[in-house]
């Protein structure tokens, strides 16, 4: 994406677009179905620009071995895993140290949601496998993993919502690209929210920026989370106007 003097590229034009046509607070195309895997107790396949993701969540069931066992509440069992061929050089299908940091900060988030306190001794199993990656992986994870949560129907405090924000060519976009990433002075923000209350579950940061700079990543990605939360409902309502006009039209 560099000129021919081998200078960065301009990141946000004179019109206010990216190199992709978006608009600095704009994410990539989202589709979310939920109830797609029949074997498992809520499931959710997402697109997320090229990302291609599925969840499927198990539980809640008897934490074994026994020791696993909490007798106070319900562990989560957050595993985020990338394909070999997800991305362009094959991945090794060992999970590496991402995945399990990954796979560790994710649990967390959704420990904060659950209402683990009703299910003792139980486990609550998520998996998440990420059959094509093109940055921003893993708020896309954190998303379809919450619709297969609600699709399972764990009772949550809310849905968590995220969003990755960040740096390139000295402006602050939302849902950065591969190229955005790959920019000089990038800096990569995921963060996740329980959207009804703006309680910040999951934030992360990788790089340098202002605090002007953080008070506008923030207020974008608040609102960002918000876009995806509506996102996120729809697609547990449309599975069930879907179920509904099936019976229908059996009935006719």
């Amino acid at each position: 994406m560099s000129n021919k003097n081998n200078e960065e590229p301009v990141y946000v034009n004179k019109q206010g677009l990216r190199l992709d046509g978006r608009k600095v607070d704009e994410t990539r195309k989202i589709k979310i179905t939920s109830g797609v895997l029949p074997r498992a107790d809520g499931s959710c396949y997402l697109e997320w620009g090229q990302n291609k993701i599925i969840a499927g969540v198990y539980g809640p069931r008897e934490a074994l071995p026994a020791h696993t066992q909490d007798p106070t509440k319900a562990n989560v069992n957050f595993v985020y895993r990338m394909a070999s061929f997800s991305v362009p050089d094959r991945k090794n299908p060992k999970p590496g140290r991402r995945d399990i940091e990954i796979s560790k900060v994710c649990g967390e988030a959704f420990e904060k949601t659950i209402f683990l306190e009703k299910f003792p001794n139980a486990v609550i199993d998520i998996y998440v496998e990420i059959l094509d990656s093109n940055a921003g992986s893993r708020v896309a994870a954190i998303t379809a993993a919450s619709v297969a949560l609600a699709d399972a129907g764990i009772p949550m405090r809310d849905m968590v919502a995220a969003v990755a924000v960040g740096k390139a060519g000295g402006h602050i976009l939302v849902d950065l690209n591969k190229d955005e990433e790959d920019a000089s002075d990038a800096v990569d923000m995921p963060m996740a929210i329980l959207p009804s209350t703006e309680e910040i579950v999951l934030l992360q940061m990788d790089g340098v920026i202002t605090k002007d700079e953080w008070t506008k990543a923030i207020d974008l990605g608040l609102k960002a989370c918000k876009k995806v939360y509506e996102l996120q409902k729809n697609a547990l309502k449309e599975k069930y106007i879907q179920a509904e006009s099936s019976k229908e039209n059996k009935v006719e």
